[in-house]
């Protein structure tokens, strides 16, 4: 299941997104308003929103100044959530979100429509910065 965020041009240099997106802190200013726990541990971060799971994400990978790669901590519920970034100019630059889960195709077919409202959400938020 591969789920896209729009592209989000943002008037922040490629350097300044990639390290906002490197502090896992800063994730929860991007949370929907609903959110109702997060919590900062080391390398990962932990939130729930109202008739979901709590989730833990843990810091897979960094790119410098192009990827930053968050992973699920738990093998039940296997994904990825991406943020590539793109220079345009010298403080330009532009954000895609992406989410890739394996998942069977019943568990696929209840999440898809939550995960893609999570990710438009997170890809919005993105948008305020």
């Amino acid at each position: 299941m591969n789920i896209e965020g729009n592209k989000i041009h943002l008037e922040k240099s490629q350097e300044a997104l990639f390290n906002f997106f490197s502090d896992i802190q800063n994730f929860e200013k991007i949370m929907p308003d609903n959110i109702n726990k997060f919590e900062v541990d080391g390398d990962s971060f932990l939130f729930g929103l109202p008739g979901m799971p709590e989730i833990r994400l843990v810091l897979k990978e960094k790119t410098p100044f192009s990827n930053v790669t968050l992973g699920a901590a738990s093998s039940k519920f296997p994904f990825t959530l991406s943020a590539n970034i793109v220079k345009k100019t010298a403080d330009e630059s532009e954000v895609s979100l992406n989410f890739e889960g394996d998942f069977n195709p019943m568990m696929a077919m209840m999440i898809s429509k939550p995960l893609t409202k999570f990710v438009t959400t997170l890809s919005e938020n993105i948008a305020k910065l």
